[in-house]
């Protein structure tokens, strides 16, 4: 025990050491997951860059980071490996001989790269992410922040139960390391205070906001993109029946040849978009089941699609779609690239939410992302959904597939005239002048920063 007090001491202490004057001006930006698939975090780094300052954005390298990200003079990207472990053995060994890979690699990865001003790291995952990242802060005496998006235990709940030995033990990990941070930021008013409540964090919050790439398409931008995707997706194609002189078509759109105007096409069918990850907290069934019970009312074919698909319950739902006889319905599971995402989401029509957080007390990115593009949404209902989805207003909130099979027929049942409650929901949306990522984040990150920017030093000490 003598030996573990010297050594803590060893490390605040360590926090005293000299800092180049211009540490300050630099930022490490750290993700223990896929930076492409971390859109928060590389608003951040842009954010940060957009105010003079050098940032290091630390991760895994997945998927494409957004291009923007990737032109920035301002931000290195620092590839980590996504360690794996042993693979043989008890399961909790496995898992064990995971975090002391990624501890080491993570430690000798924050000590070597340049002097840093501060550490902004997301979590979840924090495990080991946040009691290394402290104890580098603490050995390079840079402040240390922590960006709240959920509770890592709550996840790995999901999967193992609540009474898990291995969950209790993040719990107690993350509650104990999370309170070393200097500053924290969270992404609901509720998770604000269940930190305050239950850790004793005090923490700001920072909504999720949609950057400017989302908002809704024009018809031009809509009929190039659906070109695109016809060429691969045939759902996208329009039907081989239908031929216009001097029109290229799409399901949705036609393009005259000759003026190079861009119309909807007559009789389009709906898109509905549902952006989903196939985790844990998404139970797309129950879409499905809403979608089985759609057809009997409806004259058109409703095109569902899921952009972002890559998870772990990928294959299962899938079989799951191909054993059901949707009529009037195609599915299409399409990967894009992060540049189309946005012009899908502001080319569709009503978007669908499926996540349940796991915690109570994070929200869906996904709806944030459809509102800066004016797409109304059916959310499905959990505890702080409030403080995003607006019932009646901005959009339906629904508890069973039942009840989002009514709102889908209510939706959908003059489509597509923009004079039912679709077109209500959209105008209202377009009217709230809704808030950007970049003034949210100048008012609530930006003073953070600047307070100790202008100190220019730190001296290690909480």
């Amino acid at each position: 025990a003598s030996v573990a007090v010297v050594v803590l001491i060893f490390v605040l202490a360590s926090g005293l050491k000299g800092r180049d004057e211009r540490a300050h001006l630099n930022v490490c930006v750290l993700v223990l997951g896929d930076i492409g698939r971390s859109p928060r975090m590389q608003y951040h780094a842009l954010s940060l860059s957009r105010h003079g300052y050098n940032v290091t954005l630390i991760g895994f390298l997945g998927t494409k980071p957004h291009q923007d990200i990737l032109e920035d003079d301002r931000i290195d990207i620092l590839p980590i490996s996504e360690l794996k472990g042993l693979t043989v053995g008890p399961k909790i060994f496995r898992y064990a001989s995971k975090v002391i890979f990624q501890t080491f690699q993570l430690f000798c990865v924050l000590m070597k790269i340049e002097d840093q001003g501060y550490i902004l790291m997301q979590n979840p995952p924090g495990l080991p992410a946040i009691a290394v990242t402290w104890v580098a802060s603490r050995f390079r005496g840079n402040q240390f922040i922590i960006d709240w998006h959920n509770y890592g235990y709550t996840i790995m709940a999901l999967t193992h139960g609540q009474n898990n030995f291995i969950v209790k033990m993040a719990k107690w990990y993350e509650k104990l390391f999370g309170c070393f941070s200097d500053h924290n930021l969270c992404v609901t008013n509720a998770m604000r205070e269940d930190l305050r409540k239950t850790w004793n964090i005090e923490a700001t919050t920072l909504y999720d906001k949609p950057p400017p790439i989302f908002r809704e398409t024009p018809l031009k931008l809509q009929h190039e993109l659906f070109i695109r995707m016809g060429s691969t997706y045939l759902p996208f194609r329009p039907s081989p029946d239908v031929t216009k002189e001097y029109m290229e078509l799409t399901a949705f759109t036609e393009r005259n040849t000759q003026t190079g105007a861009v119309t909807h096409s007559s009789g389009r069918p709906a898109l509905l978009i549902s952006s989903t990850s196939w985790t844990e907290d998404e139970d797309f069934s129950i879409l499905l089941q809403a979608l089985e019970g759609y057809y009997f009312i409806s004259p058109y074919i409703l095109l569902y699609c899921t952009p972002q698909c890559k998870g772990p319950q990928k294959e299962y739902y899938k079989k799951l779609i191909d054993s059901k006889e949707l009529q009037h319905i195609k599915i299409c599971t399409p990967w894009l690239e992060a540049e189309d995402y946005p012009v899908l989401l502001g080319s569709a029509d009503l978007g669908v939410c499926l996540h349940k957080s796991s915690s109570g007390l994070d929200l869906p990115m996904k709806v944030v992302d459809m509102f800066g593009c004016c797409l109304p949404v059916c959310a499905i209902h959990f505890q702080c959904l409030h403080e995003l989805v607006k019932n009646e207003e901005n959009g339906l909130i629904f508890k069973d597939s039942k009840e989002l099979s009514e709102q889908l027929k209510l939706l959908f049942s003059d489509f597509p005239s923009d004079q039912g409650k679709l077109g209500i929901f959209r105008k209202n949306l377009r009217e709230s002048g809704q808030q950007r990522w970049d003034e949210n984040w100048d008012q609530n990150v930006l003073p953070l920063i600047k307070e100790h920017s202008s100190e220019g030093q730190f001296d290690g000490s909480r």
